[in-house]
Formats: C-alpha cells, structure tokens, sequence
C-alpha cells in the first residue's frame, strides 16, 4: 500500500518536501494531515467523486498538499500554467468545468479576471495571502479535521496540452483503480526502470504544472522517498541543491542542460554531482552535443525517455545505447511504434513520417473534444501526438520535430529542429527559434530568431558569423534565408518553445525587435 499516508505512520519527520530555496520543509506527517484536511475541505464544498479543480500557482508546498488532498477524495485536478493570460486561463476552467479555482497573489492579475466568471467555477481560494474575492485556502484547511474522509476515491490530473501549436487541449486519463492507495500508475514502468524507491532525493526543477514534473514528484511521495522542489530553474542553484541534499534522481528539459553548460567552467567544478544515479530528460529533442558533454560531465546517468501526457506510447534509451545510437530517444518499451505516411502507410526503417503507437494503452481522450480525439487515431486505432520522426534497424526512434512546424521549402521537407540543435551549440547563442516565412519563389523560406547570450553581440557582424558558421554545418537549403535577434525567446519554463505566436508576428511583416537582420545573399 505505497502512499504518504504510510510513511507518515513509520517515519513521521522524515522530510516529504524541501522548498529548494526557501528552505521549508514538508514532513510526512504534515502531508498526510494537510491533505486528509484538504480533502475534508472539499468535502465541506460539495465537491465529490469525478468533480474538478483548477489550480494556477508557482511551484510551492501547498501546490503538492492540495494534489493528494484530491488524489485521496477522487478529485480531478487541472493545473494551469502560470504564464496564460486571462482569455487562455479562462477558456481551460471552462473547458475542464472546475467548481474550484486556487491561486496566489502572483497570479492575481489573471486570476482576479476569473471572478467575473469562468464556467461552473463557484468557489475561489488563494494561497500564501488573499484579495478581494479569494478565501484563504491555509485558513479554510486550517478549520478542517486531519481524520480520512469517510468515502475516500482515487483522484487523478488532468492535464492541457501546451498549446505550442493551438488552443490546449485536456487529457483525460480515468483512474486505474478507485482505492486511493494503490500503487502509484507511473512506479511500475517509468519508476521501476529509473530505480525509485523510498530512499530516492529527487530534485525537480521544472514548474509543478507540468505533466513530468507533478507525476515524479507525486510518484516519489508515494513510493515514500524525499522531492527537493526548486521555486525557479536557475542553473547554479541546480547544481548546489544536488550537492547540498545527495539528490540521486533528477529530470530535466534540454535548455537546462544547455544552461548549465554555458556557466563557467570553474563555476560547473565547483558542485559534486556524484550522487546522481538517473538525470533523467524528456519533452524537447536533446542536441547531440549537448548530450554528449552532459555524459561527459556527469558519466553515465543520463536517461532519456519519449512519452506524451496521452501516455499513448514510451521509449527509454540510457547513456550506453545512446552512445551507440546518438540522437535516439531509444526502443519502445510501452507500444509498438509505427511510421506511417501521410497516405496512411507504414513506412519502413530510414524514412521520415509521423510516429504512432499501438497497442492497449493507445486509448485517451481530449476532454469535451471527440473531434479532436478522433483526429489522434488512424482507422486502425494508432494514435498520434503530431510528431515527426523514422525508426533504424534497431527499432530505435529518432524524432525530427513536430508536423505542424516542418518547412516545405522548394518542394523539400525541412525540419527546424535539426537547425536549432545546431545553432543553440553556438557559443554567442543563448537560444533559437527556426520556422517558415511565406517566399514566392519557394513557397516557405527558413527564418532563424536567435537569442543572443548577450544583447550587446545583436549586429549585423555577429548574425553574418553565426551564418557563416551555420553553412559549415548544414546542407545549403536548409541554412536560414533570414536571421534575426530577440531579446528574449518565449521559451517557458517547462522547456518547450512556443514558436507559433512568434512565427506569426514575422509572417504578419511584424518584427518582435529593432535589432539587426542578417539576409542569405549566397
């Protein structure tokens, strides 16, 4: 019976949750009391079985409280991310029909827009202070009893896709089970290959409202090991907290990698990182090279795995098969894999299409959209997230990016992904966005927006070197026509880069900067 509940009756003070800068800290006792009272609250709500909240707050103790107060009341919990504006945060607490809203006084400016309505929401609570309209949710769970509900259900997330390519969509995974302390879906797979158990210090960088970061830390908390949760990525501090707390399990995006290798080296040396058993990666195609020098700083405990928040499929390739497959995201080993074109036939080893999976655990849905779901499936039940990629010999998949972004440029398929993997390794180069602009002559011509490492390296000169450069290590079509800078890349903090608002300010003849511009004349 893995839950919070039992190790709090075994080893009561045994940290739950550390507040990476803070400091504070969650004993297992605590959690467990704080979400029976979470739990009792809602309760006290009206809220039952199958019901939903919304939560939009910054990563903190009482985001991780009020998740199991659901996942012990049957609860369905959609965490919003904290960087939508009010017409994004709206169209989600509609969508996921949320009876309850939580937030915090750094939300407040989007969150207050909620007051005036936002579908079945009725009642609003904040954490870490209060404002017009919102109760405080410490002093509401305050009242409450720190006994079991009587009609305890097992509650779940349910998730919206990034939006990176259109409005997001939920994912609805139903509960495995109605008991509340049944092992924890994600430990037999993603848990057991990975080696977490009770004794794990898993270090989590990225934002809670994310579908890797809540489900490792809900799984740790489960499995009774310790989760060091920073408030903000900031790479140094990445660095101190493993050294500080042992962590041996972490899980990161790519940019963070990238970002901890553009400290100085003296700074990099400073920190030991050998207690790291697995730094696990996801969510964005790693560049080459950056792996290559994150398993060279770090040694083999570099895993990777490709999944989705649909969970339609998984593959897991450690630092070993990597070397020997390098851009691989590895085998399945959940589904069976299929490249299919865009006629519906499957393609074979070598040739680009889009990925599907087979197999028993190929069955989500898109909450409150059948269109949409029905769109994910082919006719013969294999579903799909929109991702581009081949199959080698081996079965080892490699991704080429999403299908939405591919550029048809002359008649010739081009994968930004491929040219922003190159040019993030640039030395001047803090990030990159790479997309198609509208060209008579080729239909679609590739445009670069980088983010300089220092705004003071944005001229004419530096963006005719980054070219140069770039020509020395792509095939010539695929070099961008046109190369601009932006001061800051609207990358969030779940790694992912949402090109599309920016791809469409330079298709519209808009500039997002004054800054210079380097043309292709070759």
């Amino acid at each position: 019976m893995p839950h919070p509940s039992v190790t709090a009756e075994t080893l009561p003070h045994k940290p739950a949750i550390i507040m990476g800068g803070s400091g504070e800290i969650v004993t297992y006792r605590e959690l467990d009391e704080r979400s029976n009272q979470g739990a009792q609250l809602l309760r006290s709500l009206g809220l039952a079985k199958g019901d939903h909240i919304a939560l939009m707050l910054e990563n903190c103790r009482q985001f991780l409280e009020i998740c199991f107060a659901c996942q012990r009341s049957g609860i369905i919990y959609t965490p919003v991310s904290t960087h939508l504006k009010a017409e994004e945060t709206r169209y989600i607490l509609e969508n996921c029909g949320a009876k309850l809203f939580i937030t915090s006084p750094k939300m407040h400016e989007v969150a207050g827009e909620m007051l005036a309505g936002a579908g079945a929401v009725r009642h609003f609570y904040m954490v870490g202070g209060i404002a017009d309209g919102f109760e405080s949710w410490e002093e509401a769970v305050d009242l409450q009893p720190a006994e079991r509900i009587a009609d305890e259900a097992y509650g779940v997330d349910m998730l919206y896709s990034s939006g990176t390519t259109g409005k997001p969509k939920g994912v609805f995974l139903p509960p495995p089970t109605d008991d509340p302390y049944a092992e924890y879906p994600m430990a037999p797979s993603l848990g057991a290959a990975f080696g977490f158990s009770d004794e794990t210090v898993y270090l989590s960088p990225a934002p809670l409202y994310h579908a890797a970061p809540l489900r490792y830390n809900m799984m740790v908390l489960s499995l009774g090991g310790t989760t060091v949760v920073m408030e903000k990525f900031d790479p140094e501090a990445a660095l101190a907290l493993i050294q500080e707390h042992r962590c041996t399990h972490s899980q990161w995006v790519p940019i963070m990698f990238i970002r901890m290798l553009k400290l100085p080296k003296e700074t990099r040396e400073q920190y030991d990182v050998s207690s790291m058993q697995f730094a696990i990666h996801a969510a964005a195609p790693c560049p080459v090279e950056v792996k290559e020098k994150m398993i060279e700083w770090w040694g083999p405990v570099i895993v990777e795995y490709y999944a989705a928040s649909e969970a339609i499929g998984i593959t897991i390739i450690d630092s070993a098969a990597w070397l020997t497959h390098r851009g691989s995201v590895g085998p399945a080993v959940l589904g069976a894999i299929h490249i299919v074109d865009d006629d519906g036939k499957e393609l074979p080893p070598g040739e680009i299409g889009t990925v599907y999976f087979s197999g028993e655990q190929a069955s989500f849905e898109y909450h409150g959209e059948p269109e949409k779901t029905a769109e994910a499936f082919d006719h013969r039940g294999w579903a799909t997230t929109g991702d581009v990629g081949y199959v080698d010999e081996d079965g080892f998949l490699y991704l080429t990016d999403r299908k939405h972004f591919t550029i048809i440029s002359g008649g010739v398929n081009i994968y930004p992904q491929e040219i922003e993997n190159i040019l993030i390794t640039h030395d001047k180069v803090a990030d990159v966005a790479v997309f198609g602009v509208s060209d008579e002559e080729f239909g679609e011509a590739v445009t670069a927006v980088v983010e300089p490492l220092n705004w003071v390296d944005a001229t004419d000169e530096v963006a005719i070197e980054i070219m140069e450069w770039l020509r020395d290590r792509l095939a010539h079509l695929k070099v961008p026509k046109a190369l601009h800078f932006h001061p800051k890349l609207p990358r969030m903090d779940n790694g992912k880069l949402y090109k599309r608002h920016l791809a469409e300010e330079f298709r519209g003849g808009a500039r997002a900067d004054d800054g210079p511009r380097a043309d292709d004349e070759h």
